[in-house]
This record gives C-alpha cells, structure tokens and sequence, in this order.
C-alpha cells in the first residue's frame, strides 16, 4: 500500500492567534516578538502576518531591521502560554484523523494517512477536510501538504500559502522536485548551496538528482549520498506517534553584544541551572548536551557532546556546555545570544530515590565518583525542594553572581 504522509502547517501562526484574540488587528501588519523600542530593538522576529511580510519582515530577522521596514507595524510581545493552548486545540483535531502524528513544533505536523481512504477519501478529499477541521475548531488557517513522504509534504504544504493545499502522487515526485531551488531540500543552507554552485553549477533539485552519487559523495562525504536520495524524492523516515519531546532548553539575548566571558559563563550558569531544573521537574534525563552561540553579525553556531549515561545533573550539564564554549568561541567576536540544549533523552532519573523501606540508597564506601555524583544530585535536590517551597527566585547559583 502507497504511503500517504500529510504535512500540515498554521499559516502565520503567532499573528493569527493575536488576530483571533483582537480582531481590530485584522488587515494590519503584526510582528510577533521584541519591543522594538522599551527593549531598545533587542531580539527577532518570531512571526509575522502576511501584511508585514508585504514590507519584507520575515522570522528570524532582527526586530531593529523589522522596525525600520515597518514602522507601522503592531509589534507584539509573544504569549507562549497561549499558543501552546491553540496548538492543542489543533492536535485533538488531527487526531481526529489519524493516532500517527508527529508534531514536530508548536505550529506544525506530520500525519500518516496510510490506508485511511476507505474512510477518509482520496489525499485531496482529506486535505480538505483537515482544513476545514482546523477551521471550525480554531478559526485558523492552515496549509496542507499530502505526498509519498514528509520530504515532499512538507515541501507541498509550503508552496501555495496562504491556505494552501498540495497534493503530490507517487509517480510525480520527481517532476515535482525537478524545477525547484536546492534550497527548498531539508539540510542545504547557503554554504552548502555555495558549494553545490562552485563545485556543480547546480541550481536545481533536478539538476542535483542527475549526479550521481559517488560524485556527491566525493565532494560531501556520506552528506552527498543524502543530498541524491532527496533530490530523487526518497525519503524513508517514518511518522512517529505521539512525540516526547526531542530536547529542552534555553537561551538568553544580551541587551548588548558582548566578548566579557564572565558575563557569558554567569549566563550559561543560569540557562544550565533552569535546564537542569526543567529535565529533573519532567522526570528526564538527556545524553547529548548542545551549545548555541550567536555572534554580533547573526552568524550562528551550534556544537554538541554527547555522554555515555544519560543525566540531569546540573553541573555535568554545565561543565559540558562550558567545554564545548571554551573549545569553540571565537576570540574577539561579540555575542549576542548563547544558549544551552539537552536531547537524546533516557529513562527518568532514579539516583537518590528511597526504597519501599525508607532507606537512602547506599553507595560503595571507596567510590569516589559515585560520592560525588550523589552529592550533586542531593545538592539539586536540595535546590529543587527550596524552590517548590519558596520560589524559583529563592535560590540561586553562586555562579551567576
């Protein structure tokens, strides 16, 4: 039976729900992210509607660069807590259709759809259908994808927004593909794209599908045999059901850039510490600690360590993010953000959990590390309980000062 994945995605989703709450805001260019004046133009773009991108504001772009675009522009501060209320709202509807789900952000999902025509209809009867669920439910509007598999739903669900709906058969992928940009293929940024122009004079994805492989792989190493397998439409990777959650994290924007390293490693403390915190409140742990660090000019980095134990231990994680930022910051280069990511998660912590008896867990009188790691986990503990009780501001660590 021929895979049918969906990709559906809210069109400018931040935005929309700030519309939806206050209507007057309908036809106007809204900017979702800092204040472009109380925070003295700190910060990005975290959506903007379709009316602000008409002026050239996009995600991601600096909210000063924002401002200057469209100076009458609404700037909004987000509201997390909200989104994540809407985005619910919009997962129980795609349940609705199917249990395999991947959600793969607050705004977007994949669906696997295989075998559903019987009940749901034909890929495009049921695109419509997930729009018009969406609709009813949220009064929202959604873009729709539908393909072989979630390289090419999700490259559909993109190409006719607003509202949009796709539908790409089998047989069809590699047309599809042929005539768009290399950059729409997940994993070619604009180095790669550099690269695939200086060493093929290639500009399209079906240009890209005729190299073979070996060629790729010559220039790319084992990333050349991924860049051919997509470029052909080829795309294996499942939708999994209901996701945990792929990793935890944090990041600060300094109110000015900055080279001060103290200033950085108080920061990182902080992040490490609420990190830390966040992994052991959801009962995780996490093996692969990243570090984030964006310099003045946008320029943005990520280096990652992965451990052989998973942990959620705050200084392991810290000693691993400031290993990773001595091994890696560029002297004499300002940042503007850093930040802290734990993933690849494990079993939930039991270090330090009694048993049915009462009885603290022994530890081996010689081990030396072992003691060690027991009193950093009593000491998070500690930290932990001292927070339940007054505050999360009640405690804080002595490197942040």
């Amino acid at each position: 039976m021929p895979r049918i994945v969906a990709h559906v995605d809210l069109d400018c989703f931040f935005a929309a729900v700030e519309v939806l709450d206050d209507p007057s805001l309908a036809g106007r260019p809204v900017i979702v992210g800092a204040d472009p004046k109380g925070g003295k133009g700190r910060g990005v773009v975290a959506a903007a509607s379709y009316e602000a991108r008409k002026f050239g504001v996009h995600s991601a772009l600096p909210i000063s660069k924002a401002y200057r675009l469209c100076p009458q522009g609404v700037f909004l501060q987000g509201r997390g807590r909200r989104y994540g209320e809407v985005s619910e709202q919009v997962m129980e509807v795609l349940l609705g259709f199917t249990p395999a789900i991947e959600q793969i952000s607050v705004d977007e999902a994949f669906l696997d759809l295989t075998g559903c025509q019987r009940l749901l209809g034909q890929p495009r009867e049921i695109g419509l259908k997930i729009k018009r669920a969406v609709r009813e439910r949220t009064k929202l509007v959604a873009s729709v994808g539908i393909g072989p598999n979630k390289l090419v739903a999700k490259i559909a669900s993109d190409l006719e927004k607003p509202d949009g709906l796709v539908v790409v058969a089998e047989d069809a992928v590699v047309g599809f593909l042929a005539p768009l940009g290399i950059r729409k293929l997940w994993g070619i940024g604009p180095k790669t794209e550099e690269r695939l122009i200086k060493s093929f004079g290639i500009r399209t994805v079906g240009e890209l599908a005729r190299i073979p492989a070996q060629r790729l792989e010559r220039e790319f190493g084992t990333m050349g045999a991924y860049l051919h397998q997509r470029a052909n439409g080829v795309d294996d990777d499942p939708v999994g059901g209901e996701q945990e959650a792929k990793s935890t994290g944090r990041e600060v924007t300094f109110d000015e850039d900055t080279e001060d390293l103290e200033l950085i490693h108080q920061t990182l403390v902080h992040i490490c510490d609420r990190v830390a915190a966040g992994l052991r409140d959801d009962g995780l742990k996490g093996r692969t600690v990243t570090l984030k660090l964006r310099y003045e000019d946008f320029e943005t980095h990520t280096f990652r360590t992965t451990l052989p134990e998973a942990t959620c231990s705050f200084r392991t994680i810290l000693d691993l993010a400031e290993k990773l930022l001595s091994d890696n910051y560029q002297k004499r280069r300002k940042v503007r953000l850093v930040g802290a990511y734990v993933s690849n998660f494990g079993p939930a912590p039991s270090e330090g959990l009694r048993p049915a008896g009462g009885e603290a867990l022994e530890l081996g009188l010689f081990d030396a590390e072992e003691r060690g790691r027991k009193r950093e986990q009593q000491v998070d503990q500690a930290v932990d309980q001292l927070r339940r009780k007054f505050g999360k501001r009640s405690v804080r660590r002595a490197g942040e000062l």
